[in-house]
């Protein structure tokens, strides 16, 4: 399989025809609502918000909050970037000193559901996950029949952890030069991104490109679940990672939904596979053409993880009427509703443009 960042990942489900559909028709379509690490104390520097907006973007949406509050945009704190087309609720985190003007965020596609106080601001990951109420219209008829296979399979087996395409940007803009800057020969051009978002977001994109690539082979070959010699697994959902050395027992923790293998973030410090896990993922890593010594060029920038193979979404629920399908279903923090919903309309082009 020929490295291509913006090709279609192959589907878990090839066997089973989809039921078609359109998203985000209206945004009460995709509905999502953060699940938060912690619930906050009821004291501290920071007033804990619990917001809900609808059809507006991640950025746009921080940047309104401050400016109700007279705040620059770094003092807002948010867990995750949360769908433009959809009504979400989630997290924010003001300091304690905008208390007195929280009555002013309300309008104009925000609404504060509730107020507390914490001790910490809110940070990048401070979540579980999220939970999402999806309507698909203008499904095909046979679309019960099909969603109940679908269903089923799905909440068995669980499905390849992908990034979703608006990951890499608009026509791939962003992994694009994310990849040239991890190039052998990296342009000069690239690798003065004067725009630390910007040098951030590509790099990010890079890696995720380089992910999705290896999962591909795997799927590809049958080993989406199977472990193999010197895979590195991880507790599942929440825990540590170490490398699988007794197959056997590791593929039963598998199978019971006790461990998952989790594949290459790459950076510098990336927790390393072994044997014919390392082989496989030195291979994926060699046909993106990215260069290994490029990895320590972006110091803090690229330290490296792992991320889960498969996702699972035990409460995958799913009803037709008339010409729509209504999902319901939690995914955990950094999973894509988008690579779900794939899976069950089958529909390439579903949604790019938003974060999941």
């Amino acid at each position: 399989m020929s490295f291509d960042p913006l090709a279609p990942p192959p589907f878990s489900t090839a066997d089973l025809p989809g039921i078609g559909g359109r998203i985000k028709t209206e945004p009460e379509d995709f509905e999502v609502e953060e699940i938060p690490a912690y619930q906050p104390c009821g004291q501290g520097e920071h007033i804990f918000l619990w917001v809900e907006k609808r059809a507006m973007g991640a950025e746009f949406f921080v940047r309104q909050i401050a400016r109700r509050l007279d705040l620059h945009p770094g003092e807002v704190g948010t867990a995750g970037l949360k769908d433009r087309h959809a009504v979400t609720r989630q997290m924010v985190s003001v300091p304690a000193a905008a208390e007195a003007k929280v009555g002013q965020i309300d309008g104009d596609g925000i609404r504060v559901l509730s107020v507390s106080r914490h001790t910490n601001k809110l940070r990048p990951g401070h979540l579980h996950g999220n939970r999402f109420r999806v309507r698909l219209r203008d499904v095909v008829p046979a679309a019960a029949e099909r969603l109940s296979q679908l269903l089923t399979r799905l909440r068995g087996n669980g499905w390849p952890n992908f990034y979703g395409p608006q990951r890499f940007g608009r026509e791939g803009e962003t992994v694009k030069l994310g990849l040239r800057m991890l190039a052998p020969e990296a342009e000069e051009s690239s690798l003065r991104v004067r725009n630390p978002f910007l040098r951030k977001l590509a790099l990010s994109a890079a890696q995720s490109a380089v992910f999705n690539h290896y999962l591909s082979l795997r799927v590809r070959d049958g080993l989406l679940r199977r472990v193999l010699p010197g895979d590195v697994m991880a507790k599942y959902p929440f825990g540590g990672l170490f490398v699988a050395e007794d197959i056997a027992r590791e593929q039963e923790r598998l199978e019971a939904r006790e461990t998952v293998p989790a594949g290459p973030i790459v950076g510098r410090k990336t927790f390393a596979a072994s044997g014919e896990a390392a082989s496989r993922e030195a291979t994926a890593v060699a046909d993106t053409g990215i260069a290994t010594a490029a990895l320590t060029r972006f110091g803090k920038l690229l330290p490296g993880t792992r991320r889960h193979n498969l996702v699972y979404a035990d409460d995958l629920t799913g009803t037709v009427e008339l010409n729509s399908a209504q999902l319901a279903f939690s995914l955990t923090a950094g999973s894509y509703a988008t690579v779900l919903l794939r899976e069950i309309t089958k529909i390439e082009t579903l949604d790019a443009g938003d974060p999941a």
